[in-house]
């Protein structure tokens, strides 16, 4: 048996949907590199507290030692969940038509893919993230939807290729783990300014009418946190041989999924299409040079060395002219009243018939019953909920709001919020093309700090993490 301790190494995935769903997502390493001169911080020593590792005590039964395939702070990953991991890829390279890379890389690419899911996982428990029962199923209610499928059909086809649906349920239970995480720790803290998007539009419309979308794929040969320079030239001739390699006909995909450190690696280091825009510029800037098929040099980046090549590229639509974008606006106001154990559903259905009679005799105002019964911090405004856009709310209290007239009080309709009264009390409609334009600036700038950000934060919850090897030779 060999015990050794790893070398830290840069995780780069974070997995936003099931892989039975085929969301896998693909590209954030692209914008690992937004910025050369960037340096990444000093990782934390690994801890070495009692308790913050795993050692299987000396006299452990043979049998369950060769089990454990790695170590990864208090938890192990099994040889058993490994081989069945690398059947999955090795099942999806194989439905894609993609050259399977020897089987050692392989190992080394999706054990490297589960240490790091592992570490994240660990994370997001450590912080109290939860997922209750009740928001799973609707989850899992939504993608049996997406699929046009009932969940029972999902669940049915699931077994009948052999996966269990009680394994399915907790791998979504921890995708909206994950998801919630990268929300608190990396999505929480970007800020994109007014003057940055000011910018970005400026650049925008003094840029070239001829606009194009790229499809591309990458090579990341990774350089370990703290790196000695010894450490970094081995990497560079890595990245040199690999290049070499490519300009003697090698098969990108194949040299992808044998050498590269990117989540992609497993797919062929497949990115998918992508505007050039939303990818750092040392990356649009090489691409634009090449015609479809041809690969660029070797680039260096804070995150390692990249090679990416290009498959194809087509013309956009004059991304310059945003179309008119005029939405209906909604002025409304409500009356809440919440189910709690004291105020049945049956109670609150009742007081409310009664509100909306007194409100249709003239007897009373809805401002005054809003602020007399309601159950919402409107309650001291009259129930006034201001100016709402299409998706603002709700459908269960959106499209009974679109149904009434201005000055037309609705009948007791229920959300998950608890049961409702809406008055509309008047509509507009307005041209939204410059908020819809500088959204669109704000979310690019977005999608560019956070690809970075998620990789900085990633690269440090791997880097953290205890992981030793525990495989027989």
């Amino acid at each position: 048996m060999r015990t050794t301790r790893l070398s830290p190494l840069r995780p780069h995935q974070i997995k936003l949907a099931a892989v039975l769903l085929c969301a896998l997502a693909t590209g954030d390493v692209l914008a690992q590199a937004a910025s050369t001169a960037k340096s990444a911080a000093p990782a934390a020593a690994p801890s070495t507290k009692p308790g913050t590792g795993f050692l299987p005590p000396a006299s452990s039964n043979a049998h369950v030692i060769d089990s454990v395939y790695v170590i990864v702070n208090d938890e192990v990953i099994t040889k058993r969940e490994v081989d069945q991991r690398m059947a999955e890829i090795a099942q999806r390279l194989k439905a894609q038509g993609a050259q399977m890379p020897a089987e050692e890389d392989l190992r080394r690419q999706v054990v490297e893919a589960m240490i790091t899911e592992r570490a994240q996982l660990q994370l997001a428990k450590e912080m109290g993230v939860r997922v209750d029962d009740t928001t799973l199923d609707r989850a899992i209610g939504r993608i049996a939807e997406n699929q046009k499928m009932t969940v029972q059909d999902m669940r049915n086809a699931m077994e009948k290729d052999g996966l269990p649906f009680s394994q399915f349920r907790e791998q979504i239970r921890n995708e909206i783990m994950m998801q919630r995480l990268i929300e608190h720790e990396v999505d929480s803290k970007i800020q994109v300014t007014d003057a940055e998007i000011d910018t970005y539009m400026a650049a925008e419309k003094a840029a070239a009418a001829d606009r194009v979308e790229m499809d591309i794929s990458q090579i990341l040969v990774r350089i370990p946190e703290n790196a000695s320079p010894e450490q970094i030239a081995a990497r560079k001739a890595r990245a040199d041989e690999v290049a070499r390699q490519l300009r003697t006909g090698a098969d990108f995909a194949k040299m992808a999924a044998t050498y590269s450190d990117s989540p992609d690696a497993l797919k062929g280091g497949s990115v998918g299409w992508r505007d050039p825009d939303r990818l750092p510029p040392i990356f649009a800037s090489e691409l634009h040079k090449l015609k479809p098929g041809q690969v660029t040099p070797v680039i260096r980046t804070n995150v390692g060395f990249h090679i990416i090549k290009l498959v194809d590229q087509r013309k956009l639509a004059d991304a310059q002219k945003a179309d008119q974008a005029v939405v209906q606006q909604t002025h409304a106001r409500h009356i809440l009243l919440k189910i709690t154990p004291t105020q049945s559903e049956d109670d609150a259905r009742k007081k409310l018939t009664e509100i909306k009679q007194k409100i249709d005799s003239k007897q009373a105002t809805f401002e005054d019953m809003a602020r007399q019964y309601s159950n919402d911090g409107s309650a001291s405004k009259g129930g006034d909920l201001g100016w709402l856009f299409p998706g603002d709310a709700l459908p269960e209290f959106e499209n009974p709001m679109n149904a009434l007239k201005p000055g037309e009080v609705s009948g007791v309709i229920k959300t998950p919020f608890g049961l409702h009264l809406i008055q509309v009390v008047e509509r507009k409609s307005e041209d939204v093309s410059k908020e819809k334009e500088r959204a669109a600036a704000r979310q690019v700038l977005t999608d560019r700090k956070r690809q970075e950000a998620l990789e900085d934060w990633s690269r440090q919850v791997r880097d953290r993490a205890y992981v030793e090897f525990r495989e027989d030779k």
